[in-house]
């Protein structure tokens, strides 16, 4: 076992946009936890997304300026780097799970990452898609270590 944990976008629109409420706290502390242990894990598809979402549907759209800081820093993380090969295995999760392509390009990620932990709030809380189960820390108690992770 590892104690990598993928992020999937929605965590990290939270983490960053302060009209989030509750989420936004929840969000910033998995966040912060994760980049003091050195365990967060995203993709190329993550930061692509997060971008759009920070610049044009965020309330407070962060200045451009911003932004490229903010990525620059999660190129600190473990990103995965989607490729032909990556696409050709989500196609598969997404016929075998009766899932969204792009949700399945996020398990793919994962899964290419050797992450246990996959936090999400978009796929369903407990579920395990081959080796990698969500966690919706919205919802579940943020466990200390993927380990001790038990729903």
């Amino acid at each position: 076992m590892n104690d990598k944990c993928f992020v999937d976008t929605n965590i990290l629109v939270y983490a960053h946009d302060r009209s989030s409420g509750a989420k936004h706290k929840t969000a910033q502390r998995l966040v912060g936890e994760l980049w003091n242990s050195g365990r967060g894990v995203l993709s190329t598809q993550v930061l692509q997304e997060l971008c759009i979402s920070l610049r044009r549907k965020a309330l407070s759209p962060l200045p451009l300026a911003e932004l490229r800081r903010l990525i620059q820093d999660y190129f600190n993380w473990e990103v995965v780097v989607n490729t032909k090969e990556s696409n050709l295995h989500a196609l598969d999760i997404e016929a075998r799970y009766k899932i969204s392509f792009w949700d399945a390009l996020i398990i793919q990620a994962a899964e290419t990452s050797g992450a246990e932990v996959l936090y999400s709030e978009d796929l369903a809380a407990g579920q395990r898609y081959g080796s990698v189960r969500v966690f919706n820390p919205f919802s579940q108690t943020i466990p200390s270590s993927p380990t001790t992770h038990t729903s």
